[in-house]
């Protein structure tokens, strides 16, 4: 492992942030936010709508088309007790779609408010649908790790439960906006281009895209690409322990079409820029790389669950493979079980002292003190992120999920 990555103290990685710089709302025009761009090392700020022309030529973009889902309900207990559940991930199915789509009863990883009053019944929630009133049962099967498992029911089967979902539950807004979802949130808090279902918060940076910018975009030939990262809860919870070698990272589901890896290949293999849209995309894209690096190497097995732990980069020896030729690896494996996606399981930590391998540049939001997020900024342009975060303040930048944005390149 790289030196000191371990020892690395998450309290450098600190800054003030007033209450009022938070964006509680997003403005009224998606791509009206401001833009800090950051190159070379020099400083500057523009509007959002303004992106293509400061984007490199022959870049690709690449967004995470992954849904916000209404992952928040609201119980009763017979005593009157009010229970919060908050869905994470599917445990049985445990594929999302298959999940979502499913008539029958679903069990889920999910985060439970006001668990110790709940005690051994279960709950159960009237939901008016189109033409029946639908009963949900929520049973808590049992702990898992820092959540519970808890297997819903519900009593009309014409129903699947993403319809039960979407009508029953709440957009999860982030802890740090400190308000009631709003109807607005439903649309506001998701981007233009989302897919698939899946994510409790969303990929923030995508929120300032409209169909005006990407026809900007396509006009200067910058090809736009979709890869789905399901964020969880774990992207708002603050890194506790003193370093972050103590810190456990979370784990989230990323899924890519074999479309996308060969025009992934044949982009890198050009030297073409590739910059994310959001430190989600980030994440996927990276986790690309050492997925294929551990197949190449043989550390991960060619068949079964693929899954990436936080450390692996920091543990790597040997020449590494080019970024073409750990997609190539990857490529293999959906051709040999005659499937159209990769999916994966990753926990990859980025942090300073990690060498990017896939990106050549990031558009993100800013992050919270203290923060994984933060850290991958870090690992990016180095000490300047204090810089950027500095200018920002000055300028009046809005901060965290619905505030302005930032385009960062790596020091060259």
């Amino acid at each position: 492992m790289i030196k000191n990555v371990e020892d690395i103290r998450i309290e450098d990685f600190d800054y003030h942030l007033p209450e009022n710089r938070i964006a509680r709302f997003p403005k009224p025009e998606r791509d009206s936010a401001k833009l800090l761009v950051y190159q070379q090392g020099e400083l500057s700020h523009d509007q959002f709508r303004h992106l293509p022309s400061v984007l490199p030529a022959k870049t690709m973009l690449v967004v995470n088309n992954t849904r916000v889902i209404h992952a928040r309900l609201h119980f009763l207990t017979p005593t009157g007790a009010r229970i919060e559940i908050l869905c994470l991930e599917p445990i049985f199915p445990k594929e999302y779609q298959l999940n979502f789509s499913s008539t029958q009863h679903v069990r889920w990883k999910a985060l439970i408010g006001n668990n110790k009053r709940w005690k051994h019944s279960n709950l159960t929630l009237q939901i008016p649908m189109d033409t029946h009133t639908v009963q949900l049962e929520a049973e808590r099967i049992g702990r898992l790790d820092d959540a519970f498992e808890v297997c819903f029911s519900w009593s009309y089967q014409g129903y699947s439960f993403g319809e039960i979902l979407a009508a029953a539950g709440i957009i999860p807004l982030p802890p740090y906006l400190n308000r009631k979802a709003t109807n607005d949130d439903t649309l506001r808090y998701q981007t233009v281009y989302a897919q698939w279902e899946g994510s409790v918060a969303a990929p923030t940076a995508g929120l300032h895209f409209t169909d005006s910018v990407f026809s900007t975009l396509a006009q200067r030939g910058i090809v736009c690409k979709p890869v789905t990262l399901h964020v969880g809860a774990g992207t708002f919870m603050p890194v506790k322990s003193v370093t972050i070698g103590e810190h456990h990272m979370h784990q989230e589901t990323i899924v890519v079409e074999q479309t996308f890896l060969a025009a992934l290949r044949a982009h890198k293999a050009s030297n073409a820029p590739v910059i994310p849209v959001g430190t989600t995309s980030a994440r996927t894209l990276e986790s690309l790389y050492w997925f294929g690096y551990a197949l190449i190497k043989g550390t991960i097995p060619a068949s079964g669950e693929m899954k990436l732990s936080q450390w692996v980069p920091y543990e790597a020896q040997g020449d590494l493979p080019s970024a073409a030729e750990s997609i190539a690896a990857i490529e293999d494996m959906p051709r040999r079980t005659n499937q159209s996606q990769f999916t994966g399981q990753t926990q990859l930590m980025i942090a300073p002292g990690y060498a990017f391998q896939m990106i050549d540049g990031l558009i993100t939001n800013f992050h919270q003190p203290k923060s994984t997020l933060l850290l991958l900024i870090a690992a990016l342009i180095g000490d300047d992120w204090k810089r950027v975060y500095h200018y920002a303040m000055e300028n009046e930048f809005r901060f965290l999920s619905f505030g302005d944005s930032s385009l960062l390149f790596p020091p060259e």
